[in-house]
C-alpha cells in the first residue's frame, strides 16, 4: 500500500496505538464490554453477602439489586415471598398518585379521619391503637379533617398505619393491587389493611417479593410508576423518610435514599433507591425474616447495603 509522505506519521501512530493495546493485559483485540467484565466483581458481592447471611443461624433474606448506571443485576432468593409489613404502603402510594394523575383524587381533598375499620374476613370492625403505630401524631386528628396528601405523606414517612387504612379505604386494596401487577410486580399480593387480625389468623397477609420491590422503586425511579411529575412527588415523599437504620446507615454521610421501610415481629424489610455522588443510581431491596433479635437483623441489613455501595462505586468500605 502506498501512503503520501504527508499521511505516514499519522498511520504510523494509528497502527502503534492498536498494537499497544492489543498487548495490554485483560485485551484480546476484540471489544470487551463493560457488562462482561463485571459477572466475576458480582460472584464476589454474591458469596460475601451469603457469607455474612450464613453468620445468622436461621436468617433468611430476599435480596435484589439493580443498578441502572452500570445494568448490574443481583437477586438472592429474590423471588422468594415474605410478609411485606409496611412496605406494601408502596404500592398504595402509586395507585393514588395514580388517581391524581386520572382526576379521581386530589392531593389536597379532604376527608374526615376516623378509626375504625372492616375486617376483610367478616366485615366486623376493629380499631387501630395509638401506642403501638410508629405515628400516634395522627391520632390527634380524628374526627377533623386532613388531605390525602397529609396522609400518604405519613403513611411513607412515620409508616403511619391510620394513614394507610384510611388510605385503602380510600383507594381500595384490589386496585393497589393490580396497579402493582401491571408495573411488573406480579407476585406482589395486597390485599389489606393493617391489624386486620382476623385476616392475620385466617392466613390473609400482604405479601412481597425482593424482585416485585425492585420492580416498582425502579419503576419510580424511571417515572412510569406514574406520570413523571407524580413519580417524582413520591420519590420526594421518600427521600424524607424518617427510618434510616437499615439500608442508609450502611452508605456515606449524607448519600440520599428514598426508600421504604417495614417491620412486624421477627420481619425487617427495607426497599430504596440509592443515589451515589456523580453517577445514576441503584436499587437495592433487602428482605429479612426468621432474626427475633431486630437488632441482628438491622446490623445484617448495614453490612449488606455497605458491601452493595462498595461494589457499584468501588469504594472500600
Amino acid at each position: 500500500m502506498h501512503l503520501p509522505a504527508a499521511f505516514r506519521p499519522a498511520f504510523i501512530a494509528a497502527c502503534t496505538a492498536t498494537l499497544l493495546a492489543s498487548c495490554t493485559p485483560g485485551r484480546t483485540g476484540q471489544p470487551t464490554s463493560s457488562a462482561s467484565a463485571r459477572p466475576q466483581s458480582l460472584d464476589a458481592l454474591s458469596a460475601r453477602i451469603q457469607r455474612r447471611i450464613a453468620t445468622v443461624p436461621g436468617a433468611v433474606a430476599g435480596i435484589a439489586y439493580r443498578d441502572l448506571e452500570t445494568g448490574d443485576t443481583l437477586y438472592i432468593n429474590a423471588d422468594t415471598s415474605f410478609h411485606a409489613a409496611s412496605t406494601m404502603k408502596v404500592p398504595v402510594m402509586i395507585e393514588l398518585y395514580r388517581g391524581f394523575d386520572s382526576g379521581r383524587f386530589r392531593p389536597d381533598q379532604r376527608m374526615v379521619l376516623g378509626n375504625q375499620f372492616k375486617s376483610i374476613v367478616d366485615g366486623s370492625p376493629y380499631s387501630l391503637d395509638a401506642g403501638s403505630d410508629s405515628d400516634s401524631l395522627v391520632y390527634t386528628r380524628i374526627g377533623s379533617e386532613i388531605t390525602i396528601y397529609e396522609l400518604i405523606d405519613r403513611m411513607i414517612t412515620r409508616s403511619s398505619n391510620l394513614a394507610t387504612n384510611t388510605l385503602i379505604d380510600l383507594v381500595g386494596a384490589a386496585n393497589a393491587n393490580a396497579t402493582a401487577h401491571a408495573l411488573g410486580a406480579r407476585n406482589m399480593r395486597v390485599l389489606r389493611g393493617v391489624e386486620d387480625s382476623k385476616a392475620f389468623q385466617a392466613g390473609l397477609s400482604n405479601a412481597t417479593t425482593a424482585r416485585d420491590l425492585a420492580i416498582l422503586m425502579e419503576a419510580l425511579e424511571r417515572n412510569t410508576a406514574a406520570s413523571p411529575a407524580s413519580s417524582q412527588a413520591m420519590r420526594e415523599i421518600l427521600l424524607r423518610q424518617a427510618f434510616n437504620d437499615e439500608i442508609p446507615a450502611g452508605l456515606p454521610a449524607g448519600t440520599p435514599v428514598a426508600h421504604k421501610t417495614g417491620s412486624i415481629t421477627g420481619v425487617l424489610h427495607d426497599a430504596a433507591i440509592v443515589y451515589p455522588a456523580r453517577r445514576k443510581p441503584y436499587v437495592l431491596v433487602l428482605l429479612t425474616r426468621g432474626m427475633p433479635d431486630e437488632n441482628v437483623a438491622r446490623s445484617m441489613m448495614v453490612d449488606i447495603s455497605r458491601f452493595v455501595y462498595g461494589h457499584a462505586t468501588g469504594a472500600r468500605r
